[in-house]
């Protein structure tokens, strides 16, 4: 489990944000649901950026 977690962190992460984005979305905030859509998409890019310079 933990080999999982530390792997897929950042899917996970991503995955609750954008939960949340969607949830402000639905409650009609949505100046907050556009500005945390972003979230997702910046977290897995980092992490494909991070990975990338670990392994080189």
């Amino acid at each position: 489990m933990k080999e999982f977690v530390l792997k897929w962190y950042p899917v996970i992460l991503a995955f609750i944000c954008m939960l949340y984005s969607i949830t402000l979305g639905l409650l009609g905030r949505h100046d907050e649901a556009l500005y945390s859509a972003h979230w997702p998409g910046t977290i897995l890019l980092f992490a494909l950026v991070i990975r990338q310079r670990r392994s080189s």
